[in-house]
């Protein structure tokens, strides 16, 4: 299984994003799939993870301003970033879980100017 994440870039506060995540490879019946992120001299958080059943949820920093979809027919998994802040800033990686097993993407940059 293979992760490209994509659309992370510079944008100034306020501002909005949508990273995107194709899944390619052997691909049945995921568990899990969601974005992480990780800011300098920071560990890796959870942002928004889609769990069986559909269950979303959010990192208490983002709630309300982001959200995540996915598009079963493409494999791919989408993170909608509303009024960006600053402290939004870091690389973004998706992560899936198929038949037990988790799957790192590569991570894409956000840069969230004040």
């Amino acid at each position: 299984v293979q992760l490209q994440a994509s659309g992370g870039g510079l944008v100034q506060a306020g501002g909005s994003l949508r990273l995107s995540c194709a899944a390619s490879g052997s691909i049945f019946n995921i568990n899990v799939v969601g974005w992480y992120r990780q800011a300098p001299g920071k560990p890796r958080e959870s942002v928004a993870v889609i769990r069986e059943g559909s269950k979303i949820n959010y990192a208490a920093s983002v709630k309300g301003r982001f959200t995540i979809s996915r598009d079963d027919a493409k494999d791919t998994v989408y993170l909608a970033m509303n009024s960006l802040q600053s402290e939004d800033t870091a690389v973004y990686y998706c992560y899936l879980v198929t038949r037990g097993s988790g799957y790192w993407g590569q991570g894409t940059l956000v840069t969230v100017s004040s």
